[in-house]
Order: C-alpha cells, then structure tokens, then sequence
C-alpha cells in the first residue's frame, strides 16, 4: 500500500501468504471457521499442507479466526470519507497504448464499464477517448498480476487505475473483476473486508481516508468484488450487496 501526497493508492492482486500448517487438525479448524464466517466450502482447499481461500490466498489458523470476530464490525461494506461529487455525470476511462495491446485486459476494461452502467447510477462511464466527460481515469499497466488505484479528491474519482499485464495469462473475467474493483476504488469504496484482511496481509485501519460503514450491508459479503482478495474463478461480477451499496452512495 503506498500514500503519495495525501492520496491514498490501494493495491489488490492474487496472494499466496501467510504461513500454513501441516496439521490435519488445524486444517480442519480453519475450513470451519471459514466456512462459519460465510466462505462457501467449494472455494476451500488444502494444497501441501496449507489451507487455500479462492484457490490463491493462503489462510492461517489465526487469521480464520479473526474473520469470525465480527463485533467490530469487519465486513460491511465501507467507503471513503470523499466521494465523485454530484456534477460528475459522465467519466471516460482512457486506456493507453500499451494496456490496449493485451486482448483480455482491453475485453476486461469494457465489462467492468457494462457493471457499473448497468446500475443505473447518477453517472455514467464511457471508454474513451471521448468528448463531453466531467471527468477521466486512464487505465495504464503494471507489472504482476495484480492492480492498483486510489480514491476519489476534490469531487473526482482518482485519475489512474493501473492494472498488472499478468493479469493476461488469466480469464477475461478474472480481468473484469479486478478493474472493477479499481474503478470502485476511484470512486471512494474501501475493501469490504478492510477492518480485517487478515487473509491478505493484515488490517488495513482508517488509512487517514475514512472509512464509513454503508448503511444496509452485512457483517460478511464473501461475494463482494471489493474484498481485498480475489479468486482465479472470480465472474467480474458485483454481489448484491456491492450493488446496494453503490446504489446508495450514487
């Protein structure tokens, strides 16, 4: 995670870590509690000892159950203290040069566009170049398979989503997802599981952006795009749950 400036730049991508347990007891502790904490049990494995969440983020015995902690709240859907102001109607997403030569990030950027205007939101997004736009996020590449983003400033959303060129080897649906999120990011949605991304690397606390629960969302939304992992089956498609909590912020 980094914070250029006073913005904040969230990164998410596919995660083998933590450490895992060769003990059959233990694996069997974790797979319960994750499937207690909502995870449905076909997207839990065990692979050379160590127990794996969505087939890539590897999960302690210590981390399934802090995911059972739910007192505090370490689940709902959240957003940043600053959101795209209400004269932004229309946003292009101007891919670069570079991210267009990759087939499946370029299909990816143009599904990820269909998520969010199929909700019918204040605002609309259109792949640019394009005229007549209150504002613009161009979507360059990275390297890795992974992502990168920020949140939103002055009433904008964050001008650069960058999205790793690994990401090709991957399914035009795994590509959807992941800009998806990047896009939320820019739009002022946190990780959904950001109290406690113990799966991924840690709690990640306020970050000095806020973080502000959405009224109507659950405790646990396994489902969501915005959960800061994500899986190598992941449709590119927003839970229910992802969708209330657009709709009520746009």
């Amino acid at each position: 995670m980094f914070k250029p400036a006073a913005v904040l730049v969230v990164s998410c991508g596919v995660l083998l870590s933590g450490c895992g347990t060769d003990l059959p007891s233990e694996n069997e502790a974790i797979r319960s509690n994750l499937i207690e904490a909502g995870f449905p049990a076909e997207d839990i494995r065990v692979v050379d000892g160590a127990v794996y969440l969505g087939h890539d983020a590897q999960v302690s015995l210590e981390a399934s159950q802090e995911m059972l902690q739910r007192d505090e709240g370490t689940a709902e859907h959240y957003r940043t203290t600053n959101l795209v102001g209400a004269s932004v109607t229309r946003i292009c997403i101007n891919p670069t040069a570079a991210f267009n030569s990759y087939s499946r990030l370029s299909q990816g950027l143009d599904l990820a566009i269909q998520n969010y205007n199929s909700l019918g939101l204040r605002f609309t997004m259109t792949r640019g170049p394009s005229s007549a736009c209150n504002a613009n996020i161009t979507a360059t590449t990275m390297s890795g398979a992974n992502g990168s983003s920020g949140y939103p400033s002055g009433g904008l959303p964050y001008g650069t989503i960058s999205i790793g060129t690994g990401l090709q080897s991957y399914s035009v649906d795994v590509n959807e997802h992941v800009i998806t999120h990047q896009l939320g990011h820019t739009l002022g949605l946190r990780h959904t599981d950001f109290f406690n991304t113990a799966g991924c690397g840690g709690s990640e606390g306020s970050a000095g952006v806020g973080g502000i629960l959405i009224p109507g969302t659950p405790t646990v939304d396994p489902l969501s795009i915005m959960n800061s992992c994500f899986s190598s089956t992941a449709t590119g498609e927003f839970s229910q749950y992802d969708i209330l909590a657009l709709n009520y912020l746009y």
